[in-house]
């Protein structure tokens, strides 16, 4: 199993409701990942058609239902060609069609071309009003390890998803995300990130819309976080945090880690011995 990998997170300003700008964009940003080497790139939630819910409209005419494909599909046809050119793996948000469902999704393209998507499981506010809720986490197989999926409220509200992938060995955790500069969203975003990324001994790559929609601003800071070598903290390995200077400006942000830190730099035996999913199947049942 390879350590060092080389992954870029982007910053991602979208044209909403402009699926083939969008696409255009996407495409453009994988082209400068590949040339530069890059093992994985991640993109933000619902990159290919933006995020924000045309209020005005029923369900039967939103953007994301119109806009929605399959996976694999034609968008992410297209994306797999870089992919393949360049040997990496391909991250991004899209409204998923699924027989008569439409999915907040992640979707997945493989190096080989392959293609699977992520659910997202946690739909907050008025996302309910465009995608169903999804079923089951999902982990890329991959040479550096088993790698996690989660997309923003999933990440921010829902600790049990991050510890999930830990406990299954995930390394690495890419947050699709689609957080606007508003108080609860950030608030979270800027504790979790760090706290996860510390307590669970994992990194996290997280890439963010950035600029304005129909409603939502959104904030980028896109970045690469994970435990750090004094065993005491977590550590900045690329990108900036939510809030920090400049952390808005659309941007393609590369960095390389090494995942063996995930395993060394910690004294507290949480997976080999000390979590106990036994138990918190027994609590957790008192709510079915």
């Amino acid at each position: 199993m390879e350590n060092k990998i080389k992954i870029a997170v982007v910053n991602f300003k979208t044209v909403w409701g402009n699926k083939e700008k969008n696409l255009k964009s996407i495409c453009e940003y994988c082209q400068k990942a590949g040339e530069q080497k890059t093992n994985l790139i991640v993109f933000p939630e619902t990159a290919l058609t933006g995020y924000d819910n045309d209020k005005e409209h029923q369900k039967s005419e939103k953007m994301h239902l119109k806009l929605a494909e399959t996976i694999p599909g034609k968008s992410t046809e297209i994306v797999s060609e870089y992919a393949k050119k360049y040997g990496m793996y391909v991250v991004f948000g899209m409204a998923e069609k699924s027989d008569d469902k439409i999915y907040n999704s992640a979707a997945i393209i493989y190096p080989d071309g392959k293609c699977t998507s992520y659910r997202k499981l946690h739909l907050p506010f008025d996302e309910k009003e465009w995608a169903e809720t999804g079923e089951k986490p999902e982990l890329i197989d991959s040479e550096f390890g088993k790698i996690g999926i989660t997309i923003c409220y999933d990440t921010y509200c829902f600790p049990e998803l991050i510890r999930y992938y830990r406990a299954k060995g995930a390394r690495l955790i890419l947050n699709v995300t689609a957080c606007p500069d508003v108080p609860c969203t950030m608030g979270a975003a800027k504790l979790t990130l760090p706290a996860y990324a510390y307590t669970n001994y994992v990194f996290i790559a997280s890439a963010n819309l950035c600029g304005k929609e129909i409603r939502s601003n959104f904030t980028g800071g896109s970045c690469i976080i994970g435990p750090d070598k004094s065993k005491g903290g977590y550590f900045v390995y690329a990108g900036k945090m939510f809030g920090d200077k400049d952390s808005e400006k659309d941007d393609l942000i590369i960095g390389e880690i090494d995942l063996s830190l995930a395993d060394k730099y910690t004294d507290i035996p949480i997976f080999s011995g000390d979590w106990n999913p036994v138990l918190y199947k027994k609590l957790y049942s008192e709510f079915e």
